[in-house]
């Protein structure tokens, strides 16, 4: 079990990003969150298996049609017991 953050950069917010996120993560079986930060970005924590995390890293990277990903800023962090199913906050 690994844990990952997230921080995207772009046009994100508007776009059908946290919606999309919210539907690849729970698809991908993960657990965690996503949410518009004020700054336009778009903040995501997730847990789950490395290989999934990585497919869902990737999906990040792209978003979905009307978002225009410039970059994103992935961590690891420690697992734990604080996220559940995949919500959008």
């Amino acid at each position: 079990m690994k844990r990952a953050g997230a921080v995207v950069h772009g046009r994100v917010q508007g776009v059908g990003f946290r919606a999309a996120t919210h539907e690849t993560g729970r698809r991908l079986g993960l657990d965690g969150w996503v949410r518009n930060r004020p700054d336009g970005t778009v903040e995501v924590r997730a847990q789950g298996d490395p290989h999934t995390l990585e497919q869902f890293h990737d999906f990040l990277r792209h978003g979905p049609r009307m978002a225009r990903v410039t970059n994103v800023d992935w961590f690891w962090e420690a697992p734990a017991d604080d996220l559940g199913p995949f919500e959008i906050k």
